[in-house]
């Protein structure tokens, strides 16, 4: 019998275990938000009190027995602090919009303001997230480096703290002696495009286009610290840790975000340093998430090291599954891909869900390096019996 994780590995390194592993959850990009989740939990007779771990998007922590239900093969582990400086801890109840009785940490406390929506402020009493009334999940209302052109002399990432570290590798080191799960570090450094525009993105892009060495210092920085935090994380949990995630949004519905050779040039060197350290000093793959159509970007996120890439978002523009296949199939593993959410998953019968799956599978998994999972976290308002045909398909379908 083949455990999840070492399911999980024969498939990233292009071998073909006994059927293709699944994700719920294992990250912040293949998760599902606290409303769907606890109406799953419902379906399935599983009365537990429904935990948000991640405030920022309403992403519900993903509990053993639905992860063993749909024959899941990672699991995730997360910083203490994973939203707008919001510490996992002390949970109390809460409610959603629809009414959803959910339990949240307990720092969680956003206004309510006049016209409904909710804030939440920092300790220093500036908004840092904004839902609007009746919404899903928070908007970030901080600026990103770039957008805010922070000042050089003066900008210094955040350290991981030793609190932080240490949370960590209880996680890690619990999964791993109780469970055959593969373990993945839900710990993005930080993004070098999308997230470095956050509040003014148009200020960002000019910025981009017209003060290369800024740009270039400001990614030196930034990536120093990254590396110097990454050390410190592969002390604590380098031993137990299957992949380590990253996200930066390159592509719209149409088509790459930016100029793949503005990419090349000025971006793509520095996602390198990174990774090449993360291949030479630990045993961690590189997963990296990218919405939208990003044909032209996936050889060059081949080219700086990404292992695996998510979330495979059939529905956009030139990302059929056979053609992302029989092009990049050998040289990179897709992590993704499952249903296409705008459509099928949320709209569809659950009958459309399980034929689609089962195209998709068939694409993707031959020869290996394929993981299936939501194509991006699983929304609010997708009917039950979607998702339960979604991962029963995969589980049914995915034997080779």
């Amino acid at each position: 019998m083949i455990s999840s994780r070492e399911r999980v590995h024969m498939s990233v390194e292009g071998r073909e275990p006994d059927r293709v592993p699944i994700d719920l959850g294992g990250t912040r990009q293949s998760g599902i938000m606290a409303s769907s989740y606890h109406q799953l939990k419902e379906a399935l007779g599983l009365k537990t009190p429904s935990k948000v771990f991640d405030v920022y998007q309403m992403l519900a922590e993903v509990e053993r027995p639905i992860m063993e239900r749909f024959h899941v093969d990672v699991v995730g582990i997360y910083k203490k602090d994973i939203a707008f400086g919001i510490r996992n801890e002390r949970w109390k109840k809460w409610r959603l919009f629809d009414g959803t009785e959910v339990l949240v940490p307990g720092d969680f406390d956003p206004s309510i303001e006049e016209d409904g929506s909710l804030v939440i402020y920092d300790k220093g009493g500036k908004a840092v997230g904004k839902m609007p009334k009746d919404g899903f999940y928070f908007d970030k209302l901080e600026k990103g480096p770039g957008a805010a052109h922070v000042d050089l002399d003066n900008y210094s990432p955040l350290d991981i703290s030793d609190e932080e570290l240490e949370y960590l590798k209880l996680q890690a080191k619990y999964w791993w002696e109780n469970s055959e799960y593969a373990i993945m570090l839900g710990f993005n450094p930080g993004e070098l495009f999308f997230n470095f525009g956050a509040g003014d993105f148009s200020r960002w892009l000019i910025t981009l286009m017209t003060e290369e060495q800024y740009v270039r210092e400001l990614y030196e920085i930034s990536i120093a610290k990254w590396i110097s935090n990454l050390k410190k994380i592969n002390e604590a949990v380098g031993e137990y840790v299957f992949g380590i995630t990253f996200s930066d949004d390159l592509g719209t519905q149409a088509g790459e975000f930016l100029s793949p050779d503005l990419f090349s040039h000025l971006i793509a060197p520095y996602y390198k340093k990174v990774f090449d350290w993360i291949h030479a000093n630990t045993r961690m793959k590189v997963f990296f998430h990218s919405c939208g159509s990003i044909v032209k970007m996936i050889p060059k996120l081949i080219e700086v090291g990404v292992d695996l890439l998510n979330p495979v978002q059939i529905s956009a523009k030139n990302m059929e599954p056979e053609f992302l296949k029989s092009n990049f199939g050998d040289k990179i593993t897709f992590w993704g891909g499952g249903c296409d959410p705008q459509k099928t998953l949320r709209f569809g019968t659950s009958t459309e869900v399980r034929e689609e799956v089962k195209r998709n599978i068939t694409a993707f998994m031959p020869g290996g390096k394929y993981v299936l999972s939501p194509v991006h976290n699983i929304q609010q308002n997708v009917p039950v019996e979607n998702i339960i045909a979604l991962f029963d398909a995969a589980y049914e379908y995915g034997k080779y």
